[in-house]
């Protein structure tokens, strides 16, 4: 049965989007009902559930947004490789249930559990002893069928183990590209991937640009792949950032959405950025929904 709508008449609401978070399904730490409550907390009128190669949290959130009364967005981030760097691209509205989609997701998450034992590997051979099963039993709950462990619950062991200092530093020292313990495997291409999206019925966004340190991979990636948008706004993007891939999605004719990339507190930490503190109008998320054909 339905729950009632939950009052915030007591709550400042600023409105707004949110289009990127992540959950415990993939490697954020909260529940998906979790982060539809803190966006509710925001004020923001909507939040998108993004998490790595799964769309498992998705019904979750949905049922949560009904309670709360905040739009839901049935989101995911696909892990591809260009360049000769890991690039990720964002779908929005994806039919959650087209099993096409959730066989290729899995295929994805194999890839992933592959590159995490390959990590394993190579802190063993720093000297540092890690297993999955640790990995798994720091959670604190059991790992379902079709969740996956990323890099932060990597980061999260090491740091319970003293060989780094917090998340940021187990990045710097063995996670990140180019770090001690780094392992790259092969992925499909963005252009691969937005494909799978529009084929799934969504709408594919190339995520946080800002990061990949390469404004002419970019430039690649946009003429190749051809996503609808590109996420100008991020939490790890300076104004300048922002500025400029504003200014490169008029270029290619591309909508600028925008998103935190909340993972949760780890160590204290907020990783990436606080839901909401990244927001895009209502007005972009209205043209997601009709590029989608979502009603």
């Amino acid at each position: 049965m339905q729950q009632d709508v939950i009052n915030k008449t007591t709550l400042e609401s600023s409105g707004g989007c949110d289009l990127h978070t992540h959950t415990s399904a993939s490697d954020g730490k909260q529940p998906p009902a979790e982060n539809v409550r803190l966006a509710w907390e925001k004020g923001l009128e909507a939040v998108a559930i993004t998490d790595h190669d799964t769309v498992s949290g998705v019904a979750e959130a949905v049922e949560a947004g009904r309670q709360y009364g905040i739009t839901v967005v049935p989101g995911v981030e696909i892990s591809t490789r260009a360049g000769g760097k890991e690039i990720h691209v964002l779908g929005y509205y994806i039919d959650t249930e087209q099993e096409l989609f959730l066989s290729r997701l899995a295929a994805q998450r194999d890839t992933r559990a592959q590159r995490n034992e390959a990590i394993l590997a190579k802190l063993r051979e720093l000297g540092i002893s890690i297993t999955l099963e640790q990995v798994i039993a720091n959670l604190g709950r059991e790992l379902k069928p079709d969740e996956s462990i990323g890099r932060p619950h990597i980061a999260d062991e090491l740091v319970r183990l003293g060989a780094a200092g917090n998340m940021r530093d187990a990045f710097d020292k063995y996670l990140a590209e180019g770090a001690a313990a780094y392992v790259s495997l092969p992925r499909i291409s963005p252009e691969t991937a937005c494909g799978w999206i529009r084929e799934a019925g969504g709408v594919p966004v190339l995520a946080h640009p800002g990061i990949y340190g390469d404004d002419e991979l970019v430039r690649s990636i946009l003429s190749t792949a051809r996503p609808y948008g590109i996420e100008a706004y991020h939490s790890d993007h300076s104004p300048a950032d922002a500025a400029r891939y504003t200014a490169m999605a008029e270029e290619f004719g591309l909508l600028a959405t925008g998103g935190s990339d909340y993972h949760g507190v780890r160590q204290g930490v907020v990783f990436h950025g606080d839901i909401g503190s990244v927001r895009v109008p209502a007005d972009v998320l209205l043209r997601l929904r009709e590029a989608s054909g979502s009603h």
